[in-house]
């Protein structure tokens, strides 16, 4: 049965800002506000007693911060979606991505630098979509069953059938281009790590994430990768063996001069409300790629990647999307599906595998154990 009300508690060591929240809340249709907690511990037992369907959390609080309630749900077995109210600073974004890793659904920002009443907005404009989302996930992992996966041809199956369509023998990439979104770093951190140091190109990706988080995130995956994994800058030439994160708040595209491809960070202004934004990206390797590319697209709201995988699919480049049950959010993984581009429909265990297959590599050394 469909959550038709969304039971919310706010978890906040500030007084002003638990009632800040608490308004902003009221303010969402459909949105009930069960009570708050000072600290995590008052909240964890809240969310025992008063079984809310998703909590908003701050992260540094007395007695049991957030990160320390996101431990203690996950070893109680307790799935409740936890959007991180978060701050936009280096510590912020540090502590956000370790989060998110932990299991949270999804972090917004503090609002800063305008009045109450703009900052309400902001935050109300921010908070709507992503609770609607969280709950929208809980509902369909309820509804879904590991039978109704669908069964999908191996990426080297894949591979041969587009070939024999197109008459030739499918030429070997020289790229991967991957866009994600919401419930990304956990995805991330179950694909990038996976993959061997000698990875045979470069991968070029985009995460959905303000300035100072995604340098965090790329720090954190490269230390658990063979891969290298950095944040882009401006003037960069891809190499193998090599990731390259879109920084945040800024576009990244590749062209190609002299034969030689390069990493531009740009300005240019957002796209589907998203800097960075995959199809900018996308439509970038589609025209200096063409049929040399991979395009991959994992979990996240929204349908930001499709205009970009119509593009490269045009250019004969192969398209793998997660499929619905591994997803955190279905949202861009199913615009691209329902728009007949996806070659190949795979679970979040399986990405690894299938990107150094559709690259030409097949995996050794234990990579993707």
């Amino acid at each position: 049965m469909a959550i038709s009300t969304i039971r919310a508690l706010v978890v906040d060591d500030s007084a002003l800002y638990r009632k800040f929240v608490t308004s902003v809340l009221k303010e969402i249709p459909d949105v009930e506000v069960l009570g708050t907690a000072s600290n995590g511990r008052i909240g964890l037992e809240k969310i025992q007693s008063l079984k809310p369907d998703l909590i908003t959390l701050d992260i540094e609080m007395p007695e049991l911060d957030g990160l320390g309630l996101l431990r203690e749900l996950s070893a109680l077995g307790l799935e409740l979606p936890a959007i991180m109210i978060s701050s936009l600073t280096a510590d912020g974004a540090s502590a956000t991505n370790t989060a998110l890793q932990l299991g949270a659904f999804d972090f917004v920002l503090k609002p800063v630098g305008k009045g109450p009443e703009e900052s309400r907005e902001q935050l109300k404009k921010d908070l709507e979509p992503k609770i609607r989302a969280s709950l929208s996930t809980l509902q369909r992992k309820k509804n879904l069953t590991s039978a109704s996966r669908p069964s999908q041809p191996s990426v080297e199956e894949t591979i041969r059938q587009m070939a024999s369509r197109a008459g030739k023998p499918r030429p070997k990439p020289e790229v991967v281009g991957i866009g994600v979104s919401t419930g990304g770093p956990v995805a991330l951190n179950h694909i990038i790590p996976k993959l061997p140091a000698d990875f045979p190109c470069p991968i070029l990706l985009v995460q959905h994430m303000p300035p100072m988080f995604t340098k965090s995130l790329a720090d954190d995956l490269n230390r658990q990768s063979a891969i290298e994994v950095l944040e882009a800058e401006n003037g960069m030439i891809p190499r193998a063996g090599q990731v390259l994160i879109a920084p945040g708040g800024s576009q990244m595209r590749v062209v190609k001069t002299s034969d030689r491809p390069v990493v531009q960070i740009t300005d240019d202004p957002p796209e589907r409300s998203c800097r960075p934004a995959v199809d900018y990206l996308f439509r970038s390797i589609a025209h200096s790629y063409g049929d040399r590319a991979v395009g991959a697209i994992f979990t996240g709201m929204g349908d930001d990647g499709t205009l970009g995988c119509k593009l490269m699919k045009r250019a004969g480049s192969m398209i793998i999307t997660q499929d619905e049950a591994t997803c955190v959010v279905y949202g861009m993984p199913r615009s691209v599906y329902e728009a007949g581009i996806s070659d190949q429909v795979v679970p979040l265990e399986n990405i690894a595998g299938s990107l150094l297959a559709a690259a030409g590599q097949t995996a050794k050394h234990g990579a993707i154990a």
